[in-house]
């Protein structure tokens, strides 16, 4: 398995746990359980990718672990320990139209009504209230603003996202 290119990361191993091939799991989703719904992971091993097939999962007091399909005793465990646990894009649901994933926001450009360009997305964040975006300009756009946090509030703020033109059109003064 070496097609690198369509991976998502949703966690990472840790350390082991026991002595019959259990290891801790951090997992990056919402919900940290769904880890467990997507299935076959890649774990990144030595610069290769190695398919490994979860077998058993349980909370443990504030985290998870986890034992894979043939490892069976500590030191086959040790291994796996701090490999980046991904999934291959096409196990992704599709979602519903007018929804989209973080990652699929994060490079488009963002424009308010008035066409004045604001930058770009480099990352997002979640507050509780709403998710926001991190808007970095390529320059100081005369307002002095290098990065700006817009929060994502679809109709309020953001009036539309384009998908296929990679452009995020708001409802922002520049000078916020």
């Amino acid at each position: 398995m070496n097609d690198v290119e369509n991976l998502i990361t949703l966690g990472k191993v840790g350390s082991v746990y026991g002595i019959k091939g259990w290891l801790k799991i951090h997992s990056f989703t919402e919900n940290p359980a769904d880890i467990f719904d997507y299935s076959p992971w890649s774990l990144k091993l030595g610069g290769k990718l190695q398919s490994v097939t979860v077998t058993d999962w349980r909370k443990h007091n504030n985290g998870l672990i986890a034992k894979f399909s043939g490892v069976d005793d500590r030191d086959m465990a040790q291994s796996f320990v701090s490999s980046e646990i991904s999934i291959k894009e096409s196990v992704l649901p599709e979602l519903p139209e007018g929804e989209f994933y973080w990652r699929d926001l994060i490079g488009m450009s963002v424009v308010t009504e008035q066409g004045y360009s604001l930058g770009e997305v480099t990352d997002l964040m979640e507050t509780g209230a709403n998710d926001v975006l991190v808007v970095k300009a390529n320059r100081n756009d005369g307002f002095g603003k290098k990065e700006r946090l817009i929060p994502y509030l679809f109709e309020q703020v953001v009036k539309t996202v384009d998908a296929k033109n990679k452009q995020i059109t708001v409802d922002w003064d520049p000078g916020f």
